[in-house]
């Protein structure tokens, strides 16, 4: 979502509660990107890249990018719960039947079967070196801090639903693909634990 006025732009990364976000500020947007799912997630890399251009061709004032971070390996539970969904059954990326050891195995693998390619958040938010690209980042666990820079930078109280919820599985996963999940996929944890000292802000 854009906000012209503002200066501001959000960055959707998935399963950190873009669909409420996106249904509480619509009204607001200057420009909301909703189909294909590809445009609607468009990474940092790809807004500086197709989008900053664009928009920052009215006006003298640069925008500001801001996100939502999850723990990872919620992040993750999230994506299989989702695909667990009866709507998706016989399609290629139905996790149903699946443990969630077995998906995070599919995860880690080099060529990721389709119901395992869900991306990355550190990928997401970072430039190809692994530095951030969005200017202010918030941890989805507390969610709070991002309503109040919200309602800071637009000048109205958020209100939100949930939607999009996943159904419930049990979400266990083994020490041994913990640990290989943790080293494969380090920039996701590095960020997220330096978010439990709040958001972080860059220029």
């Amino acid at each position: 979502m854009v906000f012209q006025k503002e200066r501001l732009v959000y960055l959707a990364v998935p399963k950190t509660g873009t669909s409420a976000i996106e249904r509480a500020l619509a009204r607001r947007a200057t420009a909301l990107f909703r189909d294909p799912p590809g445009l609607k997630h468009t990474n940092a890399q790809g807004f500086e890249r197709k989008f900053r251009a664009i928009f920052e061709q009215w006006g003298n004032t640069p925008f500001q990018t801001c996100a939502v971070f999850r723990e990872p390996i919620d992040w993750l539970g999230s994506w299989f719960r989702y695909r667990q969904r009866p709507a998706l059954e016989g399609h290629k990326n139905s996790t149903a039947g699946l443990s969630f050891d077995e998906f995070v195995d599919a995860y880690l693998l080099e060529k990721q079967p389709p119901f395992a390619k869900v991306g990355a958040q550190g990928r997401f938010v970072t430039d190809g070196s692994g530095e951030l690209l969005v200017n202010h980042l918030f941890q989805y666990e507390r969610m709070s801090e991002f309503y109040d820079f919200l309602h800071t930078k637009l000048g109205r109280e958020i209100e939100t639903k949930q939607i999009n919820v996943s159904p419930k599985a049990p979400i266990e996963l083994s020490a041994t693909l913990e640990a290989r999940l943790r080293d494969q996929f380090r920039l996701d944890f590095e960020i997220h634990d330096a978010l439990m000292d709040g958001p972080i802000s860059v220029s």
